[in-house]
């Protein structure tokens, strides 16, 4: 029984511009003028060789090639891709054996930033070689015989397939991808729309998004086309300057439900997924890029830049940044208001319960000291960015009361060491209560949402408040929930 019969690929859809990420782009333009600077140390260079071992060591593991211990891979990722860093035990397979297979996917990559440097077309004989590294130390794979038999046969490296290689869903249902005698007219057709895409100013998440779905669709190699499909994506990235596709393993199921989504037509789950992989490699960035860039530079360079940023500060030539501040503003009057709301119907239902219990909302008074600052911090710190609360620092409160007291925050600030004009609104939830000895004591901060919200000083009000009230929804709905569970 077929579940998703092979089709010949698709088009864009008339409607891609829909897909398309404002904020992102606006990431884009202040990252563009902050690794121009980079680019003057070897600051850029050190942030891309992690990412690029973080990209080598996740994409196999998306594919079940190996497994690796999320410690060992943090480590992996900052001293390199080394057997000496493997203990015994870390990994399913031989260390002797995983090691070949990290560094064949590294050179890949690295073979992409090369293939984007020399300006190439995109083109079926570069997805050969790409697929002849990708493969080099794997033999065999698995296939379907004439018979309809599971067999294993010779991987052809870098050859279109020679045996349907469609695989059996645990329901038993079989996903049909093109036939082997059609890949290479499918292939050849893939890639005269991409260069015209390439002509038509197609964003680079809408444009990843395509190319990496439909290359999947035809999954023209024996094995290793998930890999080779990472890798298209992050060519486009790779392209428009962003950076690789990291698609981690905590995101496997969200990617392939985005990806069987996509064969009923649907691109956005896709697009909104790659959309949030960059976002979260901007905002690291932003946030590291000065300290890599400090830690290159002589003592005299760093006294200097230090005077300089105090000399900026001062001068306010960041005027046009600080536009950002008066949408901050609105941003945190709109949240109040909802809050209120929500305060005033808890409060209704609370005091029917208890006369002393109640709800309320408010919010920080202007150049206020940062009440939370330390909940912040810690909250910046798992989702893996800088929190800047020097340059504008604001927060709006849902106070709850009953037998102890929850506190729903959300949190506005500026993100990266040096302020580019770009904030965030962090979410969660700590709990405040008394011991037995009257102490207080807080449990918590816990967050409310796996992103912050992020708006650029170079985006359209109107856009970033229309974003910001489906954020909030979400967030809210959470934090209630999360709230009602510890009654």
């Amino acid at each position: 029984m077929t579940s998703q019969r092979w089709q010949p690929i698709e088009d864009l859809p008339e409607s891609w511009r829909e897909l398309a990420s404002t904020e992102l782009a606006s990431l884009a333009s202040i990252w563009t003028e902050q690794a121009d600077r980079m680019r003057q140390s070897d600051a850029l260079k050190q942030f891309n060789e992690r990412l690029r071992r973080e990209w080598a060591i996740e994409t196999g593991i998306i594919e079940n090639l190996y497994t690796i211990d999320r410690g060992i891979t943090l480590l992996l990722i900052e001293k390199g891709i080394e057997a000496s860093l493997i203990p015994h035990g870390a990994t399913d397979k031989p260390v002797e054996l995983v090691i070949p297979i990290l560094k064949d996917q590294e050179e890949a990559l690295e073979g992409l930033f090369g293939f984007v440097a020399h300006r190439r077309a995109l083109s079926t004989s570069y997805l050969k070689q790409l697929h002849q590294v990708f493969t080099r130390h794997q033999e065999t794979v698995a296939a379907v015989n004439g018979m309809g038999r599971s067999t294993e046969v010779p991987l052809l490296r870098g050859e279109w397939k020679k045996w349907p290689n469609n695989p059996l869903r645990p329901d038993g249902t079989i996903y049909e991808y093109c036939p082997p005698e059609h890949v290479a007219a499918e292939m050849d057709r893939l890639m005269e729309m991409h260069a015209r895409h390439m002509g038509e100013s197609i964003p680079p998440e809408v444009e990843a998004a395509w190319l990496h779905h439909r290359f999947t669709q035809i999954h023209p190699f024996q094995d290793g086309n998930g890999r080779i499909a990472r890798a298209l994506a992050s060519l486009i990235f790779l392209r428009a300057g962003w950076f690789p596709l990291v698609v981690h393993r905590d995101m496997r199921e969200e990617y392939i439900r985005a990806l069987e989504v996509g064969d009923q037509g649907d691109l956005r789950p896709l697009t909104t997924l790659f959309t949030r992989i960059q976002k979260k490699a901007f905002l690291t960035a932003f946030s590291i890029s000065e300290n890599v860039l400090r830690d290159q530079e002589p003592f005299r360079q760093v006294i200097t830049a230090a005077a300089d940023r105090l000399r900026a500060r001062a001068q306010m030539r960041i005027q046009e940044r600080q536009k950002v501040f008066d949408v901050s503003r609105h941003l945190e009057e709109a949240a109040q208001t909802r809050l209120k709301e929500i305060a005033n119907a808890l409060s209704s239902e609370l005091r029917q319960i208890n006369f002393q219990y109640s709800a309320t909302a408010d919010r920080s008074a202007p150049d206020s000291d940062h009440w939370f600052k330390k909940q912040i911090v810690d909250i910046a710190r798992q989702l893996d960015y800088y929190a800047d609360t020097r340059s504008y620092r604001a927060w709006v409160r849902l106070k709850i009361r009953e037998e102890r007291q929850a506190e729903l925050v959300l949190s506005f600030h500026s993100l990266g060491v040096e302020f580019l004009g770009i904030m965030v609104v962090s979410a969660f939830i700590e709990y405040r209560d008394r011991n037995e000895d009257g102490e207080s004591t807080l449990e918590g901060p816990y967050p409310l949402h796996k992103d912050v919200f992020q708006f650029s000083y170079n985006e359209h009000e109107d856009s970033v408040t229309k974003r910001f009230q489906q954020w909030l929804n979400d967030v809210l709905l959470v934090g209630l929930d999360q709230w009602r569970r510890q009654l």
